[in-house]
């Protein structure tokens, strides 16, 4: 994903106004479909429609008292990212996120570990408890500092992501507080969230992995290709007819390049686009930004 066509989305999408002041039901979209994948990739049994559900019609479903919970308390830890934005982020910030979506299913919620733990295909052993506090807490320091520098917003995203993970400093639950803190990271940055979702697991797994043996590129290209389907996503809710999501056979007459190739050009993350219903969505303006880029580069 080429940046600059994210900085001329985020530009576009800015110019409708900050972030804070988008309606309050583009944020409960956008919450509710990060709650669902943030929680799929763990295992949660609700589907996307049951996640709506609870959220939004407060229907029961029948599943896990636990998945419906850690549903609902996730949701609203996501809200609260936007109050959050404005104050410094320190480790009190990542025990109120943790006890926000735990409390009532973990005992130990809002508490760092207390005992060893080993990551399953992980080749390395996250601290020992008495470590964590040090740990956190350098990493905090060392964030901070790279920030002062202006390094740029999505290598720093994965740098702390990837840290983070490797400290695991909880239990249970690392991988959700990991990712909420990556989207609080984001829009510090005037960035909106990303939405990592079930089909993406295993890329996202897999650029994890790549970081453990130095290589952060692939985390940081998978948060941009989420970020551009993110812009889409939103533009589509507050921008202009050019920001209507289409498919790539609507599209396809608008640009030199067929709907398939469009299709591997989105699954490659090199287009901004998003699936919804197992088909490949975007605008008219993302693919003229495409286009243009990818003229460019010839």
């Amino acid at each position: 994903m080429q940046k600059i066509i994210l900085e001329n989305l985020r530009s576009d999408l800015l110019s409708r106004g900050s972030l804070d002041t988008f309606p309050n039901k583009v944020w409960e979209a956008i919450g509710s479909l990060n709650t669902y994948g943030t929680n799929a990739i763990e295992g949660n049994t609700l589907t996307q429609a049951e996640v709506e559900a609870v959220l939004f019609d407060l229907k029961g479903v029948e599943k896990p008292i636990q998945d419906i919970m850690v549903t609902v308390q996730h949701q609203q830890a996501f809200k609260n990212l936007m109050n959050r934005r404005g104050r410094a982020t320190d480790l009190m910030t990542i025990l109120e996120l943790h006890e926000e979506v735990f409390q009532g299913i973990m005992v130990n919620a809002g508490q760092w570990r207390r005992t060893n733990v080993i990551i399953r295909g992980a080749e390395y052993t996250p601290p020992r408890p008495e470590k964590i506090v040090a740990k956190m807490e350098d990493l905090i320091k060392e964030y901070d500092q790279r920030d002062l520098t202006g390094e740029d917003t999505f290598f720093l995203g994965a740098w702390m992501h990837h840290g983070f993970e490797c400290i695991h400093p909880f239990s249970n639950g690392n991988g959700r507080v990991g990712r909420l803190l990556l989207n609080l990271h984001f829009l510090k940055h005037n960035w909106p969230p990303i939405n990592i979702l079930l089909e993406d697991r295993n890329r996202y797994l897999r650029s994890l992995h790549e970081g453990n043996h130095g290589d952060l590129n692939p985390l940081k290209e998978f948060t941009m290709h989420k970020m551009g389907s993110s812009l889409v996503y939103m533009l589509s809710q507050v921008g202009t007819s050019e920001d209507e999501l289409k498919s790539f056979a609507q599209l396809q007459g608008n640009s030199p390049y067929s709907a398939k190739y469009l299709a591997l050009r989105a699954k490659q993350g090199e287009l901004p686009a998003i699936m919804i219903k197992h088909q490949w969505r975007t605008s008219a303006r993302a693919l003229n930004l495409y286009v243009k880029e990818i003229g460019r580069r010839k």
